[in-house]
């Protein structure tokens, strides 16, 4: 019996939420905004909490500072049930924040990657993971950490552990091939769209899912307000996004992450599972902070229950 049913690796930081900022200070201006909302942000952050919400038993590891805002990420995570003993505390950065403008619109950014900078996948502890009977894995960098990254999976599913990664944007440009060495090893992999293009060099999403299907034999992509689509065991699936009113976007993808993998956990088809995380997406995005409008499992369930989307599928 594991301890967990999933571990977490990846990042963590605080998310400054500036609501109203019409426009950026020139310098020694003054500008007047709506509100500023502190909550827990990092991708990998947002999706742990929100699959702690879903009910499932989810540890953390990762590094935080050892500062306020450390001790204020570690508060969250408890009161949400996730285990931190993993966590480790670093005393070289502080932890990090991220300043989001206007989350409601074309959001800008300005962010302090702080002791996030200092995880490697090459000086986990392997044996303490694989308590988790799943291990979900951000911050993949292509070229510059894809050893670290392979070597991990491979010991990883050694010790019988199903893996998901969500690789996230690619900030050097390069969109590394070698990314689909790691798909070899992913029970799920997830992206984006966009993500999902680059890397395959297609130009229609359907291609590009038929072209990974190669390498993963189970690849959801997050399709934005066109919903999501998986492809698994070579069946194409598609569902478009259930209606929301977004204030912000923050970890909409990440929440919609949280929402599949439940599905997957707990043993659930791929159309349950697309279901489940369209919907967390958009809750997500009715609430201010990545993961605050995460539902239960009782109220995902009802929200699907009561907001009829058709789900299209095709044998490629």
């Amino acid at each position: 019996m594991k301890t967990f049913d999933a571990v977490v690796i990846g990042d963590a930081n605080i998310d400054l939420t500036v609501v109203g900022a019409n426009e950026i200070p020139l310098p020694g201006q003054e500008v007047l905004v709506d509100h500023v909302m502190l909550h827990v942000g990092g991708g990998a952050a947002v999706f742990s909490l929100a699959l702690a919400k879903l009910g499932l038993r989810v540890a953390f590891n990762g590094i935080l500072g050892d500062d306020m805002y450390g001790q204020y990420v570690r508060a969250h995570f408890a009161k949400y049930g996730i285990d931190t003993r993993m966590i480790k505390t670093s005393r070289l950065h502080q932890t990090g924040i991220s300043i989001a403008f206007n989350p409601d619109t074309d959001r800008s950014f300005i962010t302090y990657a702080g002791t996030n900078m200092e995880l490697r996948m090459d000086q986990l502890d392997l044996e303490q993971i694989s308590e988790g009977r799943h291990v979900h894995v951000t911050g993949y960098k292509g070229r510059s950490n894809h050893e670290p990254y392979m070597a991990m999976a491979k010991a990883l599913k050694a010790k019988g552990v199903t893996l998901s990664c969500d690789v996230g944007w690619d900030d050097s440009g390069e969109w590394y091939k070698g990314v689909f060495e790691l798909m070899r090893y992913m029970d799920v992999f997830l992206m984006n769209e966009t993500e999902a293009l680059h890397y395959t060099g297609l130009d229609d999403i359907e291609d590009s899912m038929r072209y990974m299907a190669q390498y993963c034999s189970h690849v959801a992509v997050k399709l934005g307000p066109k919903g999501a689509a998986v492809m698994k065991d070579g069946i194409l699936t598609r569902q478009g996004a259930y209606p929301a009113e977004a204030v912000d976007t923050t970890g909409a993808g990440d929440c919609f992450n949280a929402g599949y993998l439940f599905g997957f956990l707990t043993g659930q088809g791929v159309g349950d599972s697309l279901s489940y995380g369209n919907a967390c997406g958009a809750l997500s995005v009715g609430a201010y902070g990545g993961s605050t409008g995460s539902p239960d499992a009782e109220a995902l369930r009802a929200f699907v229950a009561g907001h009829a989307q058709p789900l299209k599928k095709g044998v490629e």
